[in-house]
């Protein structure tokens, strides 16, 4: 264990899992005066360890998101928001949506919502660096480099190494395989999107106009999500590029340069030539969404709960409004003295989580079977549609806004 000194091996709540929702929620419960512990398999001096970088394509990590506004109010009010202000991000103001099978184009602009902008790319190393340098100054126990190995009710968390530890709720943060939601035997609706997401930085010979550049064709969406070095250079890229399976495992055998004139042509050249690819990774996209959120003694949030495709870029949001709810909930309960793992308490936070989450998810579902539709009248539908609503002003910002957390 490093960080705070621990004085029990029982706390008030429990999580396990330190990324970015995980860090987060643990941070937030400690602020509010519960004894909380957090569980990471990741040693937080790694963690913690800033990345030596000379600004160029590899430099960046390939794993970004792109946080709301309502996302960077909860940073903010944890305290690492600045954190992240001090290092590598990009405030985009536009976002420009077209389908490259069509002619329908639609284009966001944070000057018609009349802020800054419409989010911020984030590479998720920088938020989770920025959560654990607040964490270190926090009441929260870490327990880091070391996995658990199971968890019972009535015992606790047990860690691979023997240790025991008890909470009054463990709350699982765990990811898109959460052992903890296995263990609680919590079932889950689930489906192959038959497709992977290619991810990797580019350097383009235009700069990104601090603009996310998405195209959907019948395969998959392509994003461009801008990014800043350093020295504040605006030709850097972070992409996203969705592919059927078989497409994608084509994409990623190819070579260097034969990857790079497919992206650019992908692309439409929307920034100009590409001059420079990093390395790629994919990952198989899946759909996940645990039927209850609560059980007794557990809660679970992001992943864990629930899993998405990127397509908008909306993960990491949703798990942010997770936490941003049982916070709420878990605060109440304790103006209210009464216990973290209240049933009522808990169920509230699974009705205020559950159908928002699943609006979203019904709601990218929808746009990549739309998209990914060829015959006429699918075609006709989608981009009659986004000229409509690219006309429609009131309409696209409210949409806009729904997308940022923004109430309006």
């Amino acid at each position: 264990m490093t960080g705070n000194s621990v004085q029990s091996d029982r706390f008030d709540v429990l999580v396990v899992g330190g990324g970015m929702i995980g860090s987060a929620l643990a941070l937030g419960l400690a602020r509010q005066g519960w004894s909380t512990a957090l569980v990471d398999g990741m040693p937080a001096a790694e963690l913690l360890s800033p990345v030596e970088t000379a600004g160029q394509v590899d430099d960046f990590e390939p794993r970004v998101s792109a946080i709301s506004l309502a996302s960077q109010q909860l940073l903010e009010a944890l305290g690492a928001w600045r954190h992240v202000q001090g290092g590598r991000h990009c405030a985009y103001r536009g976002m420009t949506v077209w389908d490259a099978e069509g002619t329908g184009r639609i284009h966001f602009d944070a000057a018609e919502l009349h802020t800054d902008a419409l989010g911020t790319i984030v590479e998720n190393r920088s938020i989770v660096r920025a959560l654990y340098t607040e964490l270190a100054n926090s009441d929260v126990a870490l327990f880091d480099a070391v996995q658990v190995r199971g968890w019972k009710p009535e015992t606790g968390i047990e860690l691979e190494d023997g240790r025991t530890l008890g909470a009054t709720l463990v709350v699982g943060a765990d990811g898109g395989q959460s052992r903890l939601r296995q263990w609680a035997g919590l079932a889950t609706r689930e489906w192959d999107y038959n497709q992977q997401a290619i991810v990797c930085t580019v350097r383009t010979r235009q700069p990104h106009q601090y603009t996310a550049w998405q195209c959907f064709s019948t395969t998959g969406p392509l994003a461009f999500l801008p990014l800043l070095n350093e020295a504040g250079d605006a030709h850097f890229c972070s992409i996203v590029w969705s592919q059927d399976t078989v497409e994608a495992r084509r994409l990623m055998a190819l070579d260097a340069e034969t990857f790079r004139a497919e992206l650019e042509r992908a692309i439409e050249q929307q920034l100009g030539p590409i001059e420079t690819v990093s390395r790629r990774f994919a990952f198989p996209l899946r759909q996940r969404h645990a039927k209850d959120y609560v059980t007794a003694g557990l809660a679970l949030v992001g992943d864990a709960a629930h899993t998405i495709h990127p397509l908008a870029g909306q993960g990491a949001n949703l798990g942010y409004g997770d936490v941003a709810a049982l916070l709420d909930e878990l605060g109440r309960a304790r103006r209210l003295v009464l216990s973290p793992a209240d049933q009522a308490v808990l169920g509230r936070y699974q009705r205020r989580r559950k159908g928002e989450n699943l609006s979203m998810m019904a709601a990218m579902e929808g746009f990549k079977q739309l998209f990914a539709r060829d015959e006429l009248p699918f075609r006709w539908l989608r981009n009659t549609g986004m000229r409509w609503l690219d006309n429609l002003a009131p309409l696209k910002n409210r949409v806009a806004a729904e997308a940022m957390g923004i109430k309006r």
